[in-house]
């Protein structure tokens, strides 16, 4: 109760101002994906067109290139993070607007630049808006300030997915994206009025941008295990998830209606749940003992997958197994995002935060092809059974990495 008691005292906007932003960073993702591959299926674009346009999610891996750029220098207004979250909120308007307006069947060579520009300016929402969190919040506001965040997130691909596809059935998809205009319109609205983290004198020169968060970080203790650690943490989850869809359709024959209600809506819901929870019990548990905790927690979820794997259909086993893999996944990605702030130089944060992610993104995007090949040659309860182990290093790694560096002071860099 006295954790409990201790967020709904954060009444300075800091946590509150994380879930807005949190909700301007999911807003267009949709847009430029799942949405904008319905619109495109919808007007009879062929198949090879719409797999091309999946590579408009590219600057998405790559936004750590440009990072540097948004710590050196500050905009003449709202200072070095609102400004430029500001800028690329109201070029994101024109931007989505510009997408309204241009019919795929017409011109789709428009629409995929559209497409691109909209997913860089993203991309460097994103830059600007992990930094801000990261410098904004206090340490004992960075659980609840992290689950905040997944939450305004998650609402947002609600939003611009699902709500989406729904309006466009009603009043069609031009109207569709020029009502998420004025939604992103409203974001940058709230971004000229939430505070502003305090100002940090910035790298001196482009040059300093480039190569001191670098040399900053590799002077650390420990940096090897570090890195690795950031690889290695969700790396069980990943592999669960990597086909758990092609699992439940084609392992065990469960219907579209089932999975898309079941994996998506519930999952969803569940990884909201956990996360606002994770959030709520971080103060208490500190860093190093909610990581712990949670991962251990995702990790035996994975377990429920094998039961279902072993079990066959059983519809009763698989709402729990998708349930507790996302419940506990939210309260695990809750503390590995807290984390990441940790680990962030607040002269560089833009850029560390940055290159975190991609680091993170790492063992995601190799997993999936191994993930493919157990899959076919083991067959499925191998197939978990290898995602619980996956999910094992990361965990003993923890407990070395405590012994090496304090996770529960107030940053790595002090």
């Amino acid at each position: 109760m006295k954790t409990f008691h201790r967020i709904w005292e954060f009444n300075n906007w800091h946590v509150w101002a994380v879930l807005l932003q949190g909700f301007s960073s999911g807003l267009p993702i949709a847009l430029v994906a799942g949405t904008l591959q319905a619109w495109l299926t919808v007007s009879n674009i062929n198949l090879i067109s719409i797999g091309v346009f999946s590579l408009v999610g590219l600057p998405y891996l790559y936004k750590f290139l440009w990072a540097p750029l948004l710590d050196r220098y500050i905009p003449p207004f709202l200072g070095r993070r609102r400004g430029w979250i500001f800028i690329f909120q109201m070029s994101l308007v024109l931007s989505i607007a510009g997408m309204a307006l241009v019919r795929p069947a017409v011109d789709l060579k428009l629409m995929a630049c559209l497409a691109v520009l909209t997913a860089f300016l993203s991309a460097s929402q994103d830059i600007g808006i992990n930094a801000y969190m990261t410098d904004i919040l206090t340490k004992d506001e960075r659980g609840f300030g992290a689950a905040m965040s997944v939450l305004g997130y998650r609402l947002a691909l609600l939003v611009s997915g699902a709500l989406a596809l729904i309006m466009a059935s009603f009043m069609g998809w031009r109207d569709t994206y020029l009502v998420m205009s004025l939604v992103m319109l409203a974001n940058g609205i709230i971004t000229w009025f939430v505070p502003e983290p305090k100002q940090i004198t910035p790298p001196l020169s482009l040059s300093a941008a480039l190569i001191d968060p670098l040399k900053e970080f590799f002077k650390r203790d420990s940096v090897f295990y570090i890195l690795l650690f950031v690889v290695l943490y969700k790396l069980g989850e990943a592999f669960a998830l990597s086909l758990s869809t092609t699992f439940l359709l084609r392992g065990l024959h469960f219907g579209l209606v089932t999975v898309g209600t079941v994996n998506k809506f519930g999952a969803m819901l569940a990884t909201l749940i956990g996360a606002v929870l994770g959030g709520l019990l971080m103060p208490r548990l500190k860093l190093f003992r909610a990581l712990l905790l949670f991962g251990i927690l995702e990790t035996l979820a994975i377990l429920f997958y094998i039961w279902l794997a072993s079990a066959g259909k059983n519809y009763l086993l698989m709402v729990v197994a998708i349930v507790l893999e996302n419940f506990t996944g939210g309260m695990a990605t809750t503390a590995f995002t807290a984390f990441l702030m940790f680990l962030c130089d607040h002269r560089y944060t833009a850029t560390q935060f940055a290159l975190f992610t991609a680091v993170a993104a790492f063992g995601r995007v190799l997993i999936g092809p191994v993930a493919g090949v157990v899959a076919n040659d083991f067959g499925w309860v191998q197939f978990f059974v290898w995602a619980f182990l996956a999910s094992v290093p990361g965990l003993l790694l923890l407990l070395f990495l405590n012994k090496k560096i304090d996770l529960n002071r107030d940053t790595i860099t002090t």
